[in-house]
């Protein structure tokens, strides 16, 4: 079959899913993994023909793209603060908004000029936040941890994969009651999803992205943030800066629940999108 059959087969077979800039993304994506072959030499190649192999691993995004699997898991990588990123069913697909978070601390860090910086990352996941904190924070020692054995691993292997070092550890932190040391920054990205608000997701998310990881009960949405802070308040060095991203629609519940245990200093910020997305919370001296 020519590529430029199979592009149309691919798009038709997807039309009542997708639209169809989305279809082009995807076939730019497997064309450039299975072909070799970027968006500029699909149409220059059109003409090109396309092995056996190679039309069976199309066949099988189409079918697992018509389930509504997400590209990056079908892919088993994605693309987070400009570095590569090995993600499964054990971990969140990163998004961009978590990359702001990432900018907005790496500004802080090196404004502050030190090369004794510690950091914690809870609920690494994919490991996207620490290991992008370490790669631009070079003098930083970066730490991460999660309750997830799978994710754990794949966390390593992306630290392997971006060339840095980080110290995981396994941990519930609803269930410990300490932290291995004191730190300059403690940032995490909990669960912060409710249940009620499944109704507004894709079922790209829903079905395929672990749940763990991203619901929390109507009836006490802000648990993860409230003893997180509460851990925070004991293992954060003086002048120690506690970043969350947190729920759009919980964000003056939060910043009243952050202030009762304790944090006098919050910054609020908004996400490229416009709604608000992470909080800067600063512990007394």
């Amino acid at each position: 079959m020519k590529l430029k059959k199979l592009k149309a087969y691919f798009t038709e077979s997807l039309l009542e899913l997708y639209a169809p800039e989305e279809i082009q993304s995807f076939f730019s994506i497997l064309s450039k993994e299975y072909l070799n072959l970027s968006r500029v030499q699909v149409t220059l190649e059109a003409d090109k023909e396309v092995d056996s192999a190679i039309l069976q691993k199309f066949e099988s995004a189409i079918e697992r793209l018509e389930k509504e699997e997400p590209i990056q898991y079908i892919m088993g990588d994605t693309e987070f603060y400009g570095l590569p990123f090995k993600v499964n069913k054990n971990t969140l697909i990163p998004r961009p908004e978590t990359e702001e978070l990432v900018e907005w601390i790496i500004e802080d860090s090196v404004s502050e000029k030190r090369n004794d910086y510690s950091i914690l990352d809870i609920g690494t996941g994919s490991g996207c936040i620490a290991i992008s904190l370490a790669k631009n924070l070079p003098e930083a020692a970066v730490s991460a941890l999660d309750y997830s054995y799978e994710a754990l691993q794949t966390a390593e292997s992306n630290a392997k994969l971006n060339d840095v070092t980080i110290q995981f550890f396994q941990e519930d932190i609803l269930k410990t009651g300490t932290l291995p040391q004191q730190y300059d920054v403690i940032v995490s990205n909990p669960p912060y999803v409710r249940e009620s608000e499944k109704l507004e997701m894709q079922s790209n998310v829903l079905d395929y992205e672990p749940a763990s990881a991203l619901f929390v009960s109507n009836t006490d949405p802000l648990l993860f943030y409230r003893t997180i802070a509460r851990l925070s308040l004991r293992y954060l060095k003086p002048n120690g800066k506690l970043y969350f991203e947190i729920n759009e629609y919980l964000s003056k519940e939060l910043i009243d629940s952050l202030r009762e245990e304790g944090y006098p200093i919050i910054e609020l910020r908004k996400d490229f999108r416009g709604k608000d997305r992470m909080l800067l919370c600063r512990k007394s001296k």
